[in-house]
């Protein structure tokens, strides 16, 4: 009897920088299930209270979290439209421990992704990807199929 390993997903999202996009991560949230349990389903939870959140917990908690959680994921999914010095610092770190990172941003009159993201791509492990919500669905069948 074979066992059947369950892909981690780590999603990031902009959670203290503003959560006007907190529908659309929970639209992508719920297709990334299909793929693999999501470790900070959270992120999306328009319901979610502050301390699902992690915003009543210590912020060295949160930390330590979250970084446990990335570092035993076996891909990260980031929409990087918002601006995030959290979601930021992720990415860094999913870099430097050689995850495989897909940044999903939607262009925006009179505003440019930061050089830090968009530069960071290199076509093997890190891929960054201007999209429509209807692209969602392909890109993340693209990037699971290609691990």
């Amino acid at each position: 009897m074979s066992s059947k390993v369950t892909r981690k997903i780590y999603f990031c999202g902009s959670i203290r920088g503003g959560r006007e996009d907190a529908a659309l991560y929970k639209r992508i949230i719920d297709q990334l299930q299909s793929y693999g349990e999501v470790l900070t389903e959270h992120v999306g939870d328009l319901e979610a209270q502050e301390e699902e959140l992690g915003e009543t917990c210590d912020d060295y908690y949160i930390h330590e979290r979250d970084i446990n959680w990335l570092f035993s994921s076996d891909a990260v999914v980031a929409e990087v439209t918002q601006p995030s010095l959290g979601v930021g610092y992720e990415l860094g770190r999913a870099l430097e421990h050689k995850k495989n990172v897909l940044c999903l941003y939607r262009p925006q009159p009179g505003k440019r992704l930061s050089a830090m993201i968009k530069g960071a791509e290199n076509g093997k492990n890190f891929f960054v990807k201007e999209y429509k919500e209807e692209d969602v669905p392909d890109l993340l069948m693209n990037f699971f199929t290609s691990l």
